[in-house]
């Protein structure tokens, strides 16, 4: 039987791919420095505001990696109020079940009552974990440490992990084809930012007071909105946390964190034309062109839902890796 052309175009674009990935990588293992030196821990009271271990479990699904251990997690921070986002990504490139497993990560929010649907939920999906700290935009970091810390203790032999936002389109048929030539151990990949700096400017967003942050520029980090990393990272991550002072902006914390660890993100690009993989501008939706990438940023819950129903017609998928 002849195979559907958008699933052609997969295995084209998962071919060329393959042929430019291990460059890239011996490129991003030969840029890598050695670890620094460590720096003096940070004090408990500090450390104490970041830590998984500072916060209670209100909703946990502690067996959800028994008896498996998944080709890939899906590892999702959303807001308690979040519901037609999580029903959204079940519906799509969330849908657990073989090779991948999902998981929604989320906090709690002051003067929102939303525990009885959200223990509804999680007694009907079994896939929300969350804690009692405040879920906002300062505390992301929390909330990555917090995702970091549970694979760590309870899906060790998962093999990679993404972590990527409920707004993202993920190409989840391309990604799995992707992985069998990804490292195994200590390898994070997507949309690589090599030029960013601190925005001094308080009335900013992203502000970051020079005591917060005083060197002049990051390290090399992947973009929050979507990375694939091989799962051993998320305990070394979760380990050298302690000697990484907080700041609000979770993926340049991470950033942070693979420097102590002497882990430098590796660009993910296609051959042909050497286009981002991860892409994290929102774009008009092409089956073609959303065929050759990994993530699209930017899709509210119905419009998602509506390009998956077109992008996943006719595609079929078996991993083997």
């Amino acid at each position: 039987m002849r195979t559907p052309f958008p699933w052609r175009l997969v295995k084209f674009a998962s071919a060329a791919a393959l042929l430019v990935l291990p460059l890239l990588v011996l490129l991003g293992s030969r840029t890598q420095s050695e670890k620094p030196a460590l720096p003096s821990p940070l004090s408990p009271e500090d450390y104490r505001l970041i830590s998984p271990r500072s916060y209670r479990l209100l909703l946990d699904q502690p067996h959800a990696c028994r008896d498996r251990s998944p080709a890939l997690l899906l590892l999702v921070p959303v807001a308690p109020r979040d519901a037609a986002a999580r029903r959204a990504v079940r519906a799509t490139w969330g849908s657990s079940g073989g090779d991948t497993l999902t998981l929604f990560f989320t906090g709690v929010r002051p003067g929102e009552d939303w525990g009885s649907l959200l223990q509804e939920e999680s007694r009907q999906h079994e896939d929300i974990i969350q804690m009692d700290f405040v879920d906002s935009y300062h505390n992301l970091t929390v909330k990555t440490l917090m995702m970091m810390s549970w694979v760590a203790s309870h899906c060790p032999n998962a093999s990679y992990a993404m972590k990527v936002d409920a707004d993202i389109f993920v190409n989840i048929f391309y990604l799995l084809e992707l992985l069998g030539s990804y490292p195994r151990r200590g390898f994070i990949t997507g949309s690589v930012i090599t030029d960013g700096r601190p925005r001094r400017d308080p009335n900013s967003k992203w502000f970051l007071s020079e005591e917060q942050y005083p060197d002049d520029a990051f390290p090399p980090y992947v973009s929050g909105a979507g990375y694939v990393f091989s799962a051993d990272l998320a305990q070394r991550i979760s380990g050298v946390s302690r000697y990484v002072r907080a700041i609000p902006m979770e993926d340049v914390y991470v950033g942070l964190c693979l420097r102590l660890l002497g882990v430098r993100p590796v660009y993910s690009q296609r051959l042909l034309g050497l286009r981002n993989l991860f892409e994290i501008r929102k774009l008009e939706y092409d089956r073609c062109s959303f065929a050759r990438r990994v993530i699209v940023n930017g899709f509210e819950p119905t419009e998602l839902q509506e390009v998956w129903k077109d992008f996943s017609t006719g595609f079929t998928h078996t991993l083997r890796l």
